[in-house]
């Protein structure tokens, strides 16, 4: 299939959408983005795997990263894409239009008409985000071409409600096992059940309290839960093992390690096993570049509560801020739409900030 990014914002919408695009079979949409992109002149295109890269090369004192990724979740009966109502009330529904074709088609648009943009530009557009982390495709042009993704200031194309969502929150999840000693229920004195041992950790978990640090302006919440519990071998048994697996979502201002020991304080005498990582991202709205997008998008802006690939560019030491059309509670749902209104005025906030 073919790509026109010089065809009205919404009707590119849903060219992106009705390629299909599942997690692992994004060939066919990064062949057709790609030869769209090498048909604008004045960008120099890249490629790794299935992730795209374009980029202005004129010279500018700042540089702009507009990132989104290319594949969906599965199908579910959602495709081609559908419209219902009119003017403001207009929906575009189909997998794909909240997460993020919708955001990504706006991306695309201004690599087409925005040929002198008063900053330079790169513009990723990369595979494999909805699925295990080590298969992302902005994580592997991370590794295998940081220099690609130079820049000042990123915004990636997560559904925000055409709002500034300021970086993302870090995430870890740890185990905590605990040993006891089986016995027959029957004579359960002679055993020490592993389950019972769990009581002083969900104590500590239910008494705690989240810390709300602001971060460059916005105002995050953390969270501690106990997201699986598991113990127990049989109906007549007293159980020798438990294992609880917690989830921190931590604010940005601290790292993975000063996030880790926060844990080992509190659950002292406990031995926590990392099983999962990734580090929070600051919005940097404090950048130049920052305060002007703020300016043209006129609203009010918010902390990210979640982990979004903004991640990878504050790696880079890059800031990052997540902005598109599309409310985040409908991606991934079965009646996954977006407004047309949040389309176009992205759009035109991104070519009014730009040009």
């Amino acid at each position: 299939m073919t790509l026109d990014l010089h065809d009205d914002v919404v009707s590119l919408t849903r060219a992106l959408c009705d390629i299909p695009s599942v997690s692992g079979a994004e060939a066919a949409i990064a062949d057709a983005v790609e030869a769209a992109l090498r048909k604008l002149g004045h960008l120099e295109v890249l490629r790794d795997g299935d992730a795209v890269v374009a980029r202005t090369n004129l010279g500018r004192d700042r540089r702009i990263v507009l990132a989104g990724h290319l594949d969906t979740v599965p199908i579910k009966d959602n495709l081609p894409t559908w419209t219902t109502g009119e003017g403001d009330a207009e929906l575009l529904y189909g997998r794909g239009t909240c997460d993020m074709k919708a955001g990504l088609a706006t991306q695309l648009r201004i690599a087409a008409t925005v040929t002198e943009p008063k900053h330079d530009l790169t513009f990723v557009c990369y595979d494999n985000e909805e699925v295990a982390s080590v298969k992302n495709g902005l994580g592997r042009l991370v590794r295998n071409h940081p220099e690609w993704l130079a820049g000042d200031f990123a915004i990636l194309g997560e559904p925000s409600n055409a709002a500034v969502e300021g970086g993302c929150q870090g995430t870890m999840r740890v185990r905590i096992t605990l040993e006891g000693r089986a016995a027959h229920t029957a004579r359960s004195w002679r055993g020490v059940n592993a389950i019972h041992a769990a009581a002083p950790i969900l104590a500590i978990l239910t008494a705690y309290e989240a810390r709300r640090p602001v971060v460059d302006g916005l105002q995050y919440h953390e969270g501690l839960n106990a997201v699986n519990i598991q113990g127990g071998l049989a109906g007549n048994v007293v159980p020798d093992e438990c294992v609880i697996d917690i989830n921190h979502r931590f604010a940005p201002d601290r790292t993975i390690d000063e996030a880790y020991a926060y844990l080992q304080e509190l659950f002292a005498g406990y031995d926590l096993e990392i099983r999962d990582k990734a580090p929070g991202a600051r919005p940097g709205l404090d950048q130049p570049a920052a305060a002007e997008f703020l300016a043209v998008v006129g609203k009010e802006p918010a902390a990210k509560f979640g982990w979004t690939d903004v991640s990878r560019f504050a790696e880079l030491g890059i800031p990052a801020v997540n902005y598109a059309p599309g409310d985040p509670l409908l991606a991934h749902t079965d009646d996954e739409h977006v407004p047309v209104a949040e389309i176009r005025e992205c759009e035109r906030v991104l070519a009014t900030w730009l040009k």
